[in-house]
């Protein structure tokens, strides 16, 4: 048998009969359709709030508030100094450059270079922020670090 569009058919078992409830007792889902008996659950529209716990106070409500949520905060991209090793020597580094070459995303705030791992060659990197540790390991080994103001 070829098979071509006309001969298409979905497995057995496939398509199942839909469940037709209240239709009488004989069907097994007559009277109340499969939702018990009386109150809101049984009613047609019936629909809760996520977390409602019936008219009590929901524990996303009873437990305190706790925290504080800077809305003024900066997310930088991190990029350590092991990373920047596959530049080559006397190369300039820009965040630009790091999101070409997919080694950041482009949706974050900043740039902001860490300490973490060994720089063997001298490079001019520009990023937003620089900590202690980095601005060090890439002076000893000849390169420049210039931060990016705005």
């Amino acid at each position: 048998m070829t098979l071509s569009l006309n001969t298409l058919a979905a497995p057995a078992g496939a398509n199942r009969e839909r469940k037709r409830v209240g239709r009488g007792p004989g069907s097994g889902l007559g009277k109340t359709a499969g939702r018990g008996s009386k109150g809101q659950k049984s009613r047609s529209g019936y629909r809760h709030r996520a977390g409602f716990e019936g008219g009590q106070m929901p524990l996303h409500r009873r437990l305190p508030k706790r925290g504080f949520k800077n809305i003024f905060r900066r997310d930088y991209a991190e990029v350590n100094l092991d990373l920047l090793n596959r530049f080559d020597a006397g190369a300039t580094v820009t965040p630009e450059i790091l999101v070409e070459r997919r080694l950041i995303s482009k949706s974050k705030a900043g740039v902001r270079v860490l300490g973490n791992g060994k720089l063997d060659r001298a490079l001019t990197v520009r990023a937003h922020h620089f900590s202690k540790n980095a601005l060090e390991k890439i002076r000893q080994v000849g390169g420049t670090a210039e931060v990016i103001t705005a």
